[in-house]
């Protein structure tokens, strides 16, 4: 099910001789800000938090907010702005959605029709950002426990596939499950599922695992959003509940403006990835 909603994956320029893994959330922000960084995030902070991102107008905010309390699964809610305010009060004092994330796209009916670096000329005293949970905060996790990323490994960005799989509709909102996919080898797929299962606030546990076709995903060599990564023999695509879900939302139901993040662009929190975590 391609559907050719990738835009430009240039990953633009970035400040490389730092090693941003150990990076403060705030210096991760702070290099966005001046635009020192404009790639994908994963394996920055780590240890922190990342979260996807929505903007859209007060007058679908509450819509949008029942669509993600209807599916926390892949659209788990950490933060929601008050309207007008871009700073996020809860995951980083301080913040700026405008600004702290590497790259935007802008929604008109359901139609990407930009991806800016920056929102500052954009934004509206009736916009209400909502930050959602993501599944690199688990990444952290995954490689403690000596579970490969491949996206990580490869410098790439993660996979993720728009599926058959429909949401439960809210208000005006609906649309289909969006999902990332990490391949896992096999015999480490049950801590693989154990390990994710501790974060139900970014997605949790897997959803699918293994039969892409099961999801409607016709090849997985194609994903919708973000790069390919290698299957090595002896692994199984392992498929999480993906935060660009609501972007699927936007696609389907057609609001007149919205903003959220490019695919595998985040915003990094000052909440660290364990205090979300159920022990």
């Amino acid at each position: 099910m391609n559907t050719n909603l990738n835009m430009n994956t240039s990953t633009g320029t970035n400040s490389s001789s730092k090693d941003w893994s150990t990076a403060s959330p705030q210096e991760v922000r702070s290099a966005i800000r001046q635009g020192l960084w404009k790639a994908p995030t994963p394996g920055m902070a780590k240890g922190y938090v990342q979260a996807n991102l929505a903007i859209l107008p007060r007058e679908w905010a509450y819509d949008f907010l029942l669509f993600a309390t209807r599916n926390p699964t892949p659209c788990p809610v950490l933060d929601v702005t008050e309207p007008g305010d871009p700073e996020p009060r809860i995951l980083a004092p301080g913040g700026d959605i405008r600004t702290d994330i590497p790259k935007y796209r802008v929604w008109k009916e359901g139609v990407c029709v930009e991806e800016p670096w920056d929102i500052t000329h954009l934004w509206r005293d009736d916009l209400v950002g909502f930050l959602l949970g993501c599944s690199f905060t688990f990444e952290s996790a995954l490689l403690d426990a000596h579970i490969p990323v491949r996206h990580i490994q490869e410098g790439v960005n993660v996979p993720m596939y728009l599926t058959n799989r429909p949401c439960r509709p809210a208000g005006r909102l609906k649309g289909n499950m969006v999902v990332s996919m990490r391949p896992i080898p096999a015999d480490l797929v049950p801590k693989a599922v154990l390990t994710t299962g501790r974060f139900p606030g970014v997605h949790g546990a897997p959803v699918h695992i293994g039969s892409p076709e099961d999801l409607g995903i016709q090849d997985i060599a194609r994903p919708d959003f973000g790069d390919p990564v290698t299957i090595r023999p002896g692994e199984v695509p392992v498929f999480w509940g993906c935060g660009v879900t609501p972007q699927a939302a936007l696609m389907a139901s057609k609001p007149p403006f919205a903003i959220t993040h490019a695919p595998g662009y985040m915003f990094v929190g000052d909440l660290k990835d364990g205090d979300l975590a159920v022990f």
